[in-house]
């Protein structure tokens, strides 16, 4: 590693109580110095600012691990494409970094900090410069994709179909993330609600989050017709090719668009594993894809359907009633906190944890108190990730 990682943790250690004031200046900085570059970023930056030091974690935390450091930085390269981030934009980003950091240092910055800085900051840009540049050969950095069905079921869900303008190669299992003009610059990921098809079109199942921009949009406001773009799939939610083990699934709310696509994948892959499925919501009237989760219990022998709802008292109800889950292959999805009280709940019922599968699962809510400015940052939220699979973000 060509640079000295203890350096930049021990750096990073003075400035992280003063985190909100240190991504506050680095957009000023950034903007003031570089105003063209104001426009790649999202009218409200609220968010940003967040992501901005996530981001810095995530990799001061990787420095004793190359491999998992370069792995992340990878990723991060090839999503930066969609921002429509290029090369020359790095120099820039680098400069306002290290202008914060010194700031907020005082008299810890030293010129021994800021050659570790400015040589760890150019080994992370290039590989993300490298990692991005091998991605352009091999996928574009969006699909235009058209709005060919929109259909609300309930008030705040939509079921969204697109059309991508390429084919979209996907497993199913995976994410795709979404951006529309209505809200430019706002990423978001979704699940993909179906098996790969053959005229290529996608669902999706968007839930309406108070205060959330996008989801508002999508269910709202998007119609028939209009175009979004989809960023490359991501996640590494799928089905094991070779597995005969039982399926069981437990899915909340528009969680179940991830089940539903594995589902499908299993009807024409693996017909003859059994499985049994756990649909949660907070109402029957909130089972927003009850006709197609009946048509799919009727058409297939195999497949096994409970309904809890609400799911808050039913579902615990219904997976302890059912005894030991050991020897099944489990996969989750649904609210971050449903998801994780099942896992606990599958393994005091004897699944494996190596058994369950599911999405990484950020925690809502702070810790407790807060001890200082350090905890702004320190806290696991559920931020709206761009690449959640890899708690990707912008700068």
């Amino acid at each position: 590693m060509a640079f000295d990682p203890d350096a930049l943790r021990r750096s990073f250690a003075v400035v992280e109580r003063r985190a909100e004031q240190v991504a506050l200046y680095f957009y000023a900085h950034l903007f003031s110095h570089n105003p063209h570059m104001r426009e790649m970023f999202p009218e409200e930056m609220g968010e940003q600012r967040d992501r901005l030091f996530a981001a810095l974690t995530q990799l001061v935390l990787r420095l004793d691990s190359p491999e998992r450091l370069t792995g992340y930085l990878r990723t991060l390269g090839r999503d930066h494409r969609r921002f429509q981030v290029r090369p020359e934009h790095y120099p820039a980003v680098g400069a306002s970094l290290i202008a914060a950091l010194r700031y907020f240092s005082g008299g810890e910055w030293t010129a021994e900090v800021e050659k570790a800085w400015a040589e760890g900051y150019s080994v992370m840009a290039n590989t993300m410069i490298d990692a991005a540049r091998q991605a352009d050969a091999e996928s574009p950095a969006w699909w235009e994709a058209r709005v060919v069905a929109h259909h609300r079921p309930v008030p705040d869900v939509a079921v969204l179909t697109l059309a991508p303008d390429r084919p979209y190669p996907f497993t199913p299992g995976r994410n795709l993330s979404l951006c529309s003009e209505r809200v430019p610059r706002v990423w978001r990921p979704y699940s993909i609600a179906n098996a790969p098809r053959a005229d290529g079109t996608m669902e999706i199942h968007v839930r309406k989050v108070p205060g959330g921009r996008l989801s508002t949009a999508l269910v709202d406001r998007v119609a028939p017709g209009e175009r979004v773009r989809l960023g490359a799939p991501t996640g590494d939610v799928r089905l094991d090719p070779g597995a005969t083990r039982p399926l069981l699934a437990v899915a909340g709310g528009t969680g179940w668009a991830q089940t539903r696509s594995l589902l499908e994948h299993q009807a024409v892959s693996q017909p003859q594993r059994r499985a049994v499925v756990f649909v949660g919501a907070r109402s029957e009237a909130d089972l927003h894809d009850l006709p197609a989760i009946r048509t799919m219990a009727g058409r297939w022998p195999w497949l096994e359907v409970v309904i809890a709802a609400p799911a808050a008292r039913l579902l615990r109800a219904r997976l302890v009633e059912r005894g030991s889950w050991a020897g099944y292959d489990g996969y989750l999805s649904g609210p971050p906190e449903m998801v994780a009280e099942m896992v606990r709940l599958l393994v005091a019922q004897g699944a494996d944890p190596a058994s369950l599968h599911h999405d990484p699962l950020p925690v809502t809510g702070a810790r407790g108190p807060r001890s200082g400015a350090a905890d702004w940052f320190l806290e696991r939220r559920d931020i709206p990730w761009i690449n959640r699979a890899e708690l990707g973000g912008r700068w």
